[in-house]
C-alpha cells in the first residue's frame, strides 16, 4: 500500500494567499486652506463683514488648536470629541458665551464643507454639545438714563450736534451700530422721516424718524456744511477736518461710550438702543407686526429675544387701560 502514499514536500506547498492590505483612513482636505474658500463663499453670499469676520475667526481658532494638540485637521478626520474637547478649552479659557458661539459658527463652517463634497460623513458639531448659556437680565434704557444721554450732548459744537442726531436715530427705532454708521448722506430724507439703512444681511431696509429726530438730524447737516470733508458722501463725519472721518461701528460704539461716561450711566453699547427702541414702541401700543418691520427683524423670535423680558409691565399697563372691572 505503501506505492500509493505521496509523500509531503513542504516545497511545493500551494503558497498562501497573502490577505488585501487595509484601506489607509481617509484623509480629506486641509482645513487651512477650506477656510480660505469658505471665506470667500461668504462673501459672494454677501455676508456682513463682521459676520464673516465672527465665522472665520471660531474656525481658525478651531484649527490652530487642532494642530496644537495633534488631532487630524482634515475635513474628515475632525470627530465629535474633537469639537467637545475645543468647546471646553475655550469654555476655560474665555467664557461659555464665547464657547456657545464657537459651536454655531463651527456648526454652519462643517455644514458647508458637507455642501461642498469636502466632507462625506455626519458633521462633527452635534446640536447636543452647545454650551448651555444662562440667561441674563437684559438692561434697558429708562427714560432718566435716554435724557441724562442727551444732555450729556447739549451744545452748538459739531460733536454735540452729530452725536445727538445718532442718539435720537438710535431711541426712534434701535437701528444697528453696522447700519447706522453706513448711512450715505443722499439717503436721508427729511421731508418724509424717513433713512434708508443697510440691515445685518445686506438688504436695505427705510426706518422711520421721529418730529424731533428730524429736527436733529436737521441742525447737525447745518453745521456739517461747513465741515472740511462736506463733500463725502457719508452722513456721519469725525470731528476734525484733516481727515475724512468716516464713523464705523466701532466708532459709533466709542461714542456711545464716551457720552455715557459724561452723563453717568453705565454701560451704553448700541445693542442696549435696540431692544428699548421696542420696548419703548410695543409699550406706546404699536402693533408688534409694526415693530418687528420697523427694526427690521424677519421673525417675532428675533423680536421676543429682545422684548419679551418686559413683556408682563406692558401687559399690566394695557390692564390699567382696559381692566373690566372699571366699566362697572
Amino acid at each position: 500500500m505503501t506505492e500509493n502514499v505521496i509523500e509531503f514536500d513542504p516545497s511545493r506547498r500551494r503558497p498562501r494567499r497573502s490577505r488585501r492590505a487595509a484601506p489607509s483612513e481617509v484623509v480629506g482636505a486641509d482645513l487651512e486652506g477650506l477656510i480660505d474658500s469658505w471665506k470667500r463663499a461668504l462673501e459672494a453670499g454677501n455676508k456682513a463683514p463682521y459676520t464673516i469676520y465672527l465665522y472665520t475667526r471660531s474656525a481658525k481658532a478651531f484649527y490652530a488648536y487642532l494642530r496644537a494638540n495633534g488631532h487630524p485637521h482634515d475635513a474628515e478626520g475632525v470627530t465629535a470629541d474633537h469639537v467637545r474637547d475645543f468647546l471646553a478649552s475655550e469654555q476655560d479659557r474665555t467664557s461659555v458665551h464665547t464657547s456657545s458661539a464657537h459651536h454655531s459658527y463651527l456648526g454652519v463652517f462643517f455644514n458647508w464643507l458637507i455642501s461642498e463634497e469636502e466632507r462625506t460623513t455626519f458633521s462633527p458639531v452635534r446640536r447636543g454639545d452647545r454650551p448651555h448659556v444662562t440667561k441674563k437680565a437684559r438692561k434697558y434704557l429708562s427714560d432718566e438714563e435716554i435724557t441724562l444721554l442727551l444732555d450729556a450732548c447739549k451744545g452748538a459744537g459739531f460733536a454735540e450736534r452729530r452725536d445727538t442726531a445718532m442718539i435720537m436715530i438710535l431711541i426712534d427705532n434701535g437701528v444697528r451700530a453696522s447700519g447706522l454708521a453706513g448711512i450715505q448722506l443722499e439717503n436721508v430724507d427729511l421731508k418724509n422721516r424717513r433713512i434708508l439703512i443697510v440691515l445685518k444681511g445686506g438688504d436695505e431696509h427705510w426706518i422711520p424718524v421721529g418730529a424731533k429726530t428730524v429736527v436733529a438730524l436737521d441742525r447737525y447737516l447745518r453745521v456739517r456744511a461747513k465741515h472740511g470733508w462736506a463733500s463725502s458722501p457719508n452722513l456721519w463725519l469725525g470731528v476734525r477736518s484733516k481727515t475724512m472721518g468716516k464713523m464705523t461701528r466701532a466708532g459709533v460704539a466709542l461714542m456711545l461710550k464716551r457720552r455715557g461716561e459724561q452723563a453717568g450711566v453705565a454701560g451704553v453699547h448700541p445693542h442696549r438702543f435696540r431692544g428699548t427702541a421696542a420696548h419703548l414702541l410695543l409699550e406706546a401700543g404699536m402693533d408688534p407686526d409694526a415693530v418687528r418691520r420697523v427694526l427690521g427683524w424677519k421673525s417675532y423670535e428675533q423680536m421676543r429675544h429682545y422684548t419679551e423680558e418686559l413683556a408682563d409691565d406692558r401687559a399690566r399697563a394695557t390692564h390699567t387701560k382696559f381692566a373690566p372691572g372699571d366699566r362697572f
